[in-house]
């Protein structure tokens, strides 16, 4: 019997994306871009991922956030962690393009800190209790 890996941010993005569905603003549009997903499938002759280097080529890019927003012509994204968790080099730099280009992007650990976050920048209505 296998032994199933815990993914503590799973959990914090599954509750945030209830809030989205629940709580979003009206004409928010919003996703999850599955960037660190396992492909599977098969390798070349030098043991590189085919899936991998055609993904590569398509445009996937390390350290895109884990949630992407639009709302009124503005761009954000949100990094989740769990407590304890930091974001990667990657992730810190796709952060830093963001607001360097005039959108609106920050990592946040922990559900509640998420929740603030997307209450701060306007994208859910009410608060969360």
């Amino acid at each position: 019997m296998s032994r199933r890996r815990a993914r503590p941010e799973d959990a914090i993005q599954h509750a945030v994306c209830e809030h989205l569905n629940i709580r979003g603003v009206p004409g928010l549009v919003w996703f999850h871009v599955p960037q660190g997903n396992k492909l599977g499938g098969k390798f070349n002759v030098k043991g590189t991922a085919i899936r991998g280097a055609i993904n590569k080529g398509l445009g996937v890019k390390r350290g895109v956030s884990d949630l992407i927003f639009l709302q009124a012509a503005k761009f954000f994204a949100l990094e989740l962690k769990a407590e304890g968790r930091t974001p990667t080099a990657e992730q810190l730099a796709f952060i830093a393009d963001v607001n360097a280009a005039g959108g609106f992007a920050c990592w946040c650990a922990g559900l509640d800190r998420a929740l603030a976050c997307l209450e701060q920048w306007g994208l859910l209505k009410g608060r969360a209790s």
